[in-house]
């Protein structure tokens, strides 16, 4: 059995994640969905992300083989199930189909969210029942997959996160919980940096880098083309430390604009 040296914290293990991108076509642009956490959470405070968290049980129940039909393999199904679940949690959003294949109405999605919603949230109602009884699917086969991050060995809270791809569902209004996030915002991707880099807003480095690369594209059909041709490299991002605060290190072969990052050490509020 394996022992930790004397005075050495073990590497934590990181927690399986999933984010969404979600976009559509507005009138500057491209445009993604943000929000903005609140500053009494834990991780990333304050900061505009995309929604998203943890993968949970339910996540990998056998019944979402039906219920979440899948263009790819990879990653994981729970990956693409727990993706579409904290949208929905967080937002509102329903990334679903009708059993028969056609997307779940304006209407419906308004009232499942009215009366389900806060359920799920609060884990009194697993998300694939409430799916399998509303006779839906999951539009995952629309959605693809963007990026996987893994947080630092460093650090002492750490995620394995799969970032994808998705459309804003049509007629659907997404909106922040009012708990783990205080605001939403649909936004350019490159203003959203724009905006970190003049203070205005905060944002990790991959988000910022995510940001960046979406950003690359005019729109939700460039954004979706661009991503299916694009290879999924793993990044775990070393860490070095520099005056003010560290750099980050990207691989090469990642497709980003940079290797390279500095974060400027927080300041004392």
């Amino acid at each position: 059995m394996p022992h930790s040296q004397p005075g050495v914290k073990p590497t934590a293990k990181p927690i399986p994640s999933a984010t969404v991108m979600i976009v559509r076509d507005g009138a500057q642009g491209l445009e993604v969905f943000m929000l903005v956490r609140n500053r009494m959470v834990d991780f990333a405070s304050g900061a505009l992300v995309f929604p998203g968290g943890k993968v949970d049980a339910d996540d990998g129940d056998a019944r979402w083989a039906d219920l979440a039909p899948m263009a790819a393999s990879h990653p994981e199904r729970s990956y693409w199930v727990a993706s579409v679940r904290e949208t929905f949690e967080e937002t509102g959003l329903l990334i679903a189909d009708q059993r028969g294949g056609s997307p779940v109405t304006a209407a419906d999605a308004r009232r499942i969210t009215a009366t389900q919603q806060t359920h799920v949230a609060k884990a009194t109602l697993p998300f694939s029942e409430l799916i399998a009884a509303e006779r839906l699917q999951l539009a995952t086969h629309r959605m693809v997959h963007f990026a996987h991050w893994i947080t630092p060995t460093t650090m002492p809270k750490r995620f394995d996160t799969h970032f994808f791809l998705a459309e804003a569902p049509a007629g659907q209004i997404g909106v922040h919980d009012g708990g783990e996030t205080v605001e939403s915002v649909w936004i350019h991707p490159l203003q959203a940096i724009a905006e970190a880099e003049a203070g205005r807003r905060t944002l990790v480095p991959a988000t910022t880098l995510n940001l960046e690369k979406l950003g690359r594209a005019k729109t939700v059909a460039d954004a979706f083309a661009a991503a299916r041709a694009d290879r999924i490299v793993s990044i775990t991002p070393a860490v070095a430390k520099a005056e003010g605060g560290v750099r980050i290190s990207i691989p090469a072969d990642a497709g980003y604009a940079t290797t390279d990052v500095f974060v400027p050490r927080p300041t004392p509020a």
